[in-house]
């Protein structure tokens, strides 16, 4: 029996957010830049790095070599401190997916590995936004965006983590990802998972299988999630 590592995605997956981390992101450049103007277009599936390494060079503000990634850090910090505010304000904008309750739950039961993060979020913003949920405890590990600007080597980084948390060589663990966009399917596929997709974000069914997931559903109560999460065995 091969254990399963669970890397579950955040925003759209586990919870919606009103857009908290877009208006907090915006309110950071605004206060940094006195413009958000870059930030126009969809974060769906990015990492929170390389949003605003895009965002930065679409407003014309190019930091080279060395001066980048200490920029990046400024601005994440700036994000963090706007986003703690509007975590602790939720005025129920925070909201658990459908059916993610009775699935984690399920999951934890069965025993069958280790149940994980594969987020574009830095850390810190995936705690907070899942603690304001009271969801954060109950994820052992994680690959974020602070681990690496690219989704599939941050996806990496967590299968790895999951596999030293079961005390086994990654090649003898299962990786199982559960997101809801296109590009958590490529990236899932980029390090060999399988991928659940699931259609609580902005991309229906249908995109999700015309991105190739292995199972798509409409929301985690779908009982083929179930099946996926929590395969027979022997």
């Amino acid at each position: 029996m091969r254990p399963l590592i669970y890397l579950f995605d955040i925003d759209g997956t586990l919870v919606t957010t009103a857009g908290s981390g877009r208006k907090a992101l915006c309110a950071a450049f605004d206060q940094r830049y006195g413009s958000s103007r870059g930030l126009d277009f969809s974060f769906d599936g990015m990492t929170d790095r390389s949003i605003v390494s895009i965002a930065l060079a679409a407003m014309g503000l190019h930091f080279l070599g060395a001066n980048l990634e200490p920029e990046i850090d400024a601005v994440l910090a700036d994000y963090i401190s706007e986003l703690t505010t509007l975590a602790q304000a939720t005025n129920n904008s925070f909201v658990v997916c459908e059916g993610v309750h009775q699935v984690l739950d399920q999951v934890h039961a069965a025993g069958l590995g280790t149940v994980g993060l594969g987020t574009g979020n830095i850390r810190k913003g995936a705690q907070l936004k899942l603690a304001a949920v009271d969801l954060f405890h109950r994820f052992a590990f994680g690959g974020f965006g602070c681990d690496h600007p690219d989704r599939t080597a941050l996806l990496a980084v967590g299968a790895k983590r999951g596999a030293e948390l079961l005390g086994l060589p990654l090649d003898q663990c299962d990786v199982l990802v559960i997101g809801d966009t296109p590009k958590d399917i490529a990236a899932a596929h980029g390090i060999g998972a399988f991928c659940l997709a699931v259609a609580t974000g902005n991309y229906s069914v249908a995109e999700l299988n015309a991105a190739g997931a292995d199972v798509s559903v409409a929301s985690l109560t779908d009982p083929r999630a179930l099946a996926v999460l929590l395969p027979p065995r022997p």
